[in-house]
């Protein structure tokens, strides 16, 4: 038994990386977690290495940057487990260049993962936590949102807007018993960073582990108890004034 044994979760953006791990790390601690990401396979193959029985498990294709798609998957937690104890707003999506080159539509695509679809989950989850008086909202930012990397204005406007919105929201959750915080984490090895091979990614990394290890110490504080924000960086990762 653990102090998050029978509660309920939902983890965006959870189909690999981050999300995943903390997903699979809710299972192991005894939540039932519902999974969301865009792609309906991508969600699948995350249920299927999950592997944890279909009354704990709950997979469910969406896009968080869609109000109606977000609300769907708020309905279906609802219709299945009927409460809400955990929400950690994952989603996020990452494009960059030199300003004057950035199209509309990668700025609305990073603004929209990242920062639109925590506001639309995080209005929704108000909404169920709030009847229950209590409640922990984890959303997932980025040392970008402290020290900003060239050539990354979408992806870190996002992140500033995630800071803040965890504030505003942490503000208003106190008297209601919500209680809303920000993991910052700095490079971590996903998936998407052994893909890409930029740059950035010659620089030194954390497992995913190590993030997964932070975001569970945040989720199991007491309810009396906000760890606020954290930043979680590998050590020898240039920092302070990083260009």
């Amino acid at each position: 038994m653990t102090v998050l044994s029978g509660k309920i979760a939902i983890v965006t953006g959870s189909s690999r990386g981050i999300g995943f791990g903390i997903a699979q790390a809710l299972l192991e601690h005894g939540c039932s977690v519902a999974i969301c990401a865009r792609q309906p396979d991508t969600v699948e193959r995350a249920r299927v290495r999950l592997n944890a029985p279909d009354e704990r498990l709950l997979a469910i294709p969406a896009d968080v940057g869609c109000e109606a798609d977000v609300q769907r998957v708020f309905a279906a937690v609802q219709s299945r487990f009927g409460r809400l104890n955990i929400l950690v707003n994952n989603a996020g999506a990452f494009d960059g260049g030199p300003v004057e080159d950035l199209s509309l539509s990668a700025w609305n695509n990073v603004i929209s993962a990242c920062l639109t679809g925590t506001f639309l989950c995080t209005r929704e989850a108000f909404r169920m936590m709030k009847p229950a008086g209590r409640g922990r909202i984890l959303n997932i930012g980025s040392i970008s949102a402290q020290r900003p990397r060239e050539n990354s204005s979408a992806y870190t406007a996002a992140k500033f807007g995630v800071q803040g919105l965890t504030h505003a929201t942490a503000l208003e959750g106190r008297r209601h018993g919500i209680v809303v915080s920000c993991l910052h984490p700095g490079n971590v090895l996903v998936e998407r960073r052994q893909e890409t091979g930029a740059k950035s990614d010659d620089e030194p990394m954390m497992e995913v582990s190590s993030i997964v290890r932070a975001a569970m110490t945040m989720l199991t504080m007491p309810d009396d108890v906000n760890f606020l924000e954290a930043i979680v960086l590998p050590n020898e990762q240039v920092y302070v004034g990083r260009g």
